[in-house]
């Protein structure tokens, strides 16, 4: 405490020759609050300081937090365009030359103009993601729809937080990531964490998930490896990778048996509790423990303190998400919150772990393939109608839904899309089974990149455009909690780089749709009229002004008018968003993985990350510190299994699936099921392990199964020395 006291009495203090610019990290749903240090002299950023007055993190920083400012002026920075001579040499860093910002957007008007006269609109897709601000990823959507006219678009978050909006939107009738703010985490009496490796995927919220247990209260982890959260809490549930919904099914089925169900709640303010309630009588925790593994005794201790807690909080992330049934077990864990009435209130509810920058804001907002500014739907006459209002075209203009991430690569290699636009994501390293994504991209007719580094992606371009990083532009950006924050600009973009908000709207204007974009001359144009495109939507932000936002340091959604202070608790009133106010208790069958272990493939491979890095690696592993920390991927094999296999620590070995096979060095550790490998993601061309996933997709969420298949290892001969 004192420590702290130390730090919040130097915070603000600015030095000679330097400024503080108050902003966020760029990195996880987070959003940890941080102060930018920039040298007056040059006007670069040199620093970071962590702020104590933000309140959800409160001072608090992870490793990838405290270096994010050395991405900004790397040596690695794209700084002009560049243009492939060579198409022999897709898929390699070669063949590129510098090139004009005139030259390279000529090139890119030219090529799409082409394919879509020869093989319609549709020819062309866009493919982005949720690490830009809102107002980036609402211009995308309408770049897409607008200014190529195409219906295929979709984002990087169909990898990580579709099962969860899928989940909620049944559930609910809404997709908002948490029903309350993380300030009231620590006050609660239960936290139950299902798939999250918190402490070192959110480590800055560990500080209220250990208070809790210092008050008293109670800590339950379901995770197949013994993650360091899992280690300290009260109750670890350790599952087989892909049964989350049979253990769901098994506590939901516990919490009626011994009445912990609310029985007025569910009467008021719930329908499909008498069939839930029949399905999971068979879920027994003899039943359930032979579904999943874990032992009936942990199942019933775990329906025993989460049913007597008084306020308790449900909380998920991408190890229950990322299944091919990961909308269902987004919604049987939630049932757990509606049959005993623990939501709706202070202290209670449903969270999940956003693992993206905005990955809330990202997919509100028109960049999903069937969604439009607001979270409205593209099906929906009445959404269009609103929306074309904005956007200045006629409903007989606005391209129909699209196909899923995934689906869209699919078609790639069917010839269907022979353009891309590719944007904030790196699907090179981040999509299932990487041998036929590659080879779909690489097909491509022609391919543009725009990032600020070249990523395994940009390496199958026709074209690299180099945008800014995040500390280069202004925006807002939807948080953790549904908390719209702003990200303030610290220094000018380096060399000819330039926003994503900008190249799109000279691209429309070269495009010939200058009409619809070349009123956005600042990032503040784009977020005055994205406010009013998602005017009236389920996610509104019409109130959350830029001035509003810096005020009360952040705005939750939904706020619909300027008067609106914004709304930290979701359902307070009781009142879902389903049309008669009521929230779904779904009846869940249970379906085990797509692919199960067998003779030849005995294992069960899941996937994740580590506190070094994120997402796909392409900005934390150039940043040295992090590099040195975790400078390659593993595998992680019990003992008792690596005994089986004759491998020993740090060992190297060859793992593969139907799909593919890398590489790894063996870690050795107690702390993952026997019958389980564990491999972080967050790295590139042969090392990467989404060469091994298997593209399963939830049926709802197009939600690729990279928690679950089945693998096989063997230990490699050593080389012989000539």
């Amino acid at each position: 405490m004192q420590r702290d006291k130390f730090f919040k009495e130097i915070e603000n203090v600015e030095h000679p020759n330097e400024k503080l610019i108050k902003t966020h990290c760029s990195y996880c749903g987070m959003q940890c609050g941080m102060n930018l240090r920039v040298n007056t002299a040059t006007n670069k950023i040199i620093g970071v300081e962590p702020r104590y007055d933000w309140p959800v993190t409160v001072g608090k920083m992870c490793p990838k937090g405290v270096t994010a400012y050395q991405q900004t002026n790397h040596n690695d920075r794209i700084l002009r365009p560049l243009i492939r001579d060579d198409a022999s040499l897709k898929g390699t860093k070669e063949g590129f030359r510098e090139a004009s910002w005139e030259e390279a957007y000529d090139l890119i008007a030219e090529k799409f103009g082409e394919l879509q006269q020869n093989y319609g609109k549709d020819s062309l897709s866009v493919f982005s993601g949720v690490s830009m601000t809102n107002e980036k990823c609402y211009l995308t959507g309408k770049f897409a729809r607008v200014a190529l006219g195409t219906r295929y678009i979709d984002y990087n978050g169909r990898f990580c937080m579709s099962s969860a909006a899928g989940g909620f939107l049944r559930s609910f009738g809404v997709d908002r990531g948490s029903t309350l703010p993380w300030t009231d985490i620590h006050e609660t009496d239960c936290l139950f964490i299902a798939g999250s490796n918190t402490a070192e995927c959110h480590p800055t919220s560990m500080f209220r998930i250990w208070n809790v247990q210092e008050r008293g209260g109670y800590i339950i982890v379901v995770d197949p490896r013994e993650t360091p959260i899992a280690r300290r809490a009260d109750l670890h549930l350790d599952l087989k990778p892909g049964t989350d919904l049979a253990l769901a099914n098994g506590i939901v089925h516990l919490l009626i048996e011994k009445g912990y169900a609310d029985e007025e709640f569910i009467k008021q303010h719930t329908n499909g509790f008498e069939e839930t309630k029949e399905l999971v009588k068979q879920f027994t925790p003899e039943y359930t423990s032979y579904l999943t593994g874990v032992a009936p005794e942990k199942i019933e201790r775990a329906a025993e303190i989460y049913g007597k807690a008084p306020n308790a909080v449900v909380m998920f992330a991408r190890g229950i998400e990322q299944q091919h049934k990961g909308v269902d077990n987004v919604s049987g864990y939630t049932n757990m919150a509606l049959v005993t009435g623990k939501i709706g209130r202070p202290k209670a509810g449903v969270a999940t772990f956003t693992g993206q920058g905005n990955g809330q804001g990202g997919r509100e907002h028109g960049q999903k393939s069937d969604l439009l500014p607001g979270y409205r739907k593209i099906t929906n006459p009445q959404h269009v109608q609103e929306v074309c209002n904005v956007w200045g075209i006629t409903p007989e203009e606005m391209p129909k839904a699209g196909v899923s991430a995934y689906e869209m690569f699919e078609l790639m290699d069917q010839k269907e899309i022979r353009g891309l636009y590719l944007l904030c994501s790196n699907p090179a390293v981040s999509a299932p089974n990487l041998n036929f994504v590659r080879n779909a991209m690489k097909s491509l007719d022609f391919m543009v990149c725009a990032d600020f580094y070249l990523s395994e992606s940009a390496e199958f371009a026709d074209v690299i455009l180099p945008s800014v990083t995040w500390s280069e532009d202004e925006g807002t950006v939807t948080n953790i909690e549904g908390r719209i924050i702003k990200i303030n600009k610290a220094q000018q973009p380096l060399g000819e780089s330039k926003p994503d908000w900008q190249m799109q709207v000279e691209l429309a204007e070269r495009l010939g749709k200058g009409e619809n974009f070349s009123h956005l001359k600042t990032a503040k144009d784009v977020a005055e009229e994205f406010r009013l495109a998602s005017k009236g939507g389920s996610a509104d932000y019409y109130g959350a002004t830029w001035d509003k936002i810096e005020k009360q340091d952040g705005v939750f959604w939904p706020c619909k008018d300027e008067g609106d202070e914004g709304t930290p608790h979701m359902f307070l009133d009781k009142k879902f968003y389903h049309p008669d106010g009521k929230a779904q208790i779904c009846a869940l069958p249970y379906r085990p993985p797509a692919e199960e272990p067998c003779e030849e493939y005995p294992l069960r491979l899941t996937t994740g990350r580590v506190v070094y890095h994120y997402l796909s690696g392409n900005q934390t592993r150039r940043i040295q510190f992090l590099k040195d920390m975790c400078p390659e991927p593993y595998v992680e094999v019990h003992p008792e299994t690596a005994g089986k296999y004759n491998m020993e620590h740090d060992e190297r070995i060859r793992l593969y699936t139907r799909r593919g096979e890398a590489v790894y060095k063996v870690k050795v550790t107690e702390a993952i099921r026997k019958d389980t490998v564990f491999v972080p993601y967050h790295f590139g061309h042969e090392e990467s392990i989404n060469l091994l996933t298997i593209p399963a997709l939830d049926p709802k969420s197009r939600m690729p199964e990279f928690k679950a298949c089945a693998a096989q290892m063997e230990k490699l001969e050593p080389k012989k020395v000539l």
